[in-house]
């Protein structure tokens, strides 16, 4: 989890379980989006809807579950950037329970001008945060 700058706690609840006892498939969507959330304002403040400028949309998602979670369990959420373009980069999520991987996956993020439905350029006060966070010079 080192290789993470951002940590994010979260405490799995019951909206999070599925049928099968354990944490669902998309709560761990929730997961990352609420992480993503955190760090963003954590780098401005900046938001999914402001970054000073613009929003993100995410186009995809991926996600690699490596134990299951359950209700209560106590999780810690690493969050990074990497891959950044022109307009948008890719954000990396890292779940652990007591130090051991849970779960992990990335969402490409496409910068988004909710005004006139399309993507735009990564507004460059944006960008400088992003690379002097995460370092990516």
């Amino acid at each position: 989890m080192e290789q993470f700058k951002f940590h994010f706690s979260y405490r799995v609840g019951v909206a999070d379980i599925n049928y099968g006892g354990h944490v669902a498939n998309s709560a761990v969507l929730n997961f990352f989006q609420d992480a993503r959330i955190a760090y963003l304002e954590n780098l401005g403040p900046y938001s999914e809807i402001d970054l000073g400028g613009c929003g993100v949309i995410m186009p995809e998602a991926h996600i690699f579950f490596r134990q299951e979670m359950f209700l209560g369990d106590q999780l810690i959420i690493g969050v990074k950037s990497k891959q950044l373009k022109r307009s948008g980069w890719v954000m990396e999520y890292r779940i652990e329970r007591d130090g051991k991987l849970t779960a992990e996956g990335e969402t490409p993020l496409v910068c988004f001008n909710y005004q006139t439905r399309k993507p735009c350029r990564m507004p460059n006060e944006f960008r400088a945060a992003l690379t002097t966070f995460e370092k990516l010079f």
